[in-house]
């Protein structure tokens, strides 16, 4: 079986860059970047977890993680802080 570069897992070291500049673009906005946000990635797909203010912040959160270059997706396991 041949499988081309785009089907084959990526390595782990691509997924800590990519958090790691995810972790920058939290830290660079400055509503997020006070927050103690968690970011895990595995092939290109980013879990954020933690607790955020508001639904706002929580959808802010989640724009600035998709900016970051290589994000293929974003999932969400965000709370509200009640």
């Amino acid at each position: 079986m041949l499988c081309i570069p785009a089907c084959a897992p990526r390595h782990p070291a691509d997924d800590l860059t990519i958090s790691t500049k995810v972790k920058i673009e939290l830290l660079a906005d400055p509503t997020l970047g006070a927050l103690r946000l968690d970011v895990s990635t595995l092939n290109g797909v980013v879990t954020l977890s933690g607790t955020v203010p508001s639904p706002p912040d929580a959808a802010r959160a989640v724009a600035a993680a998709k900016r970051a270059p290589g994000v293929r997706d974003v999932k969400s396991a965000l709370k509200i802080q009640q």
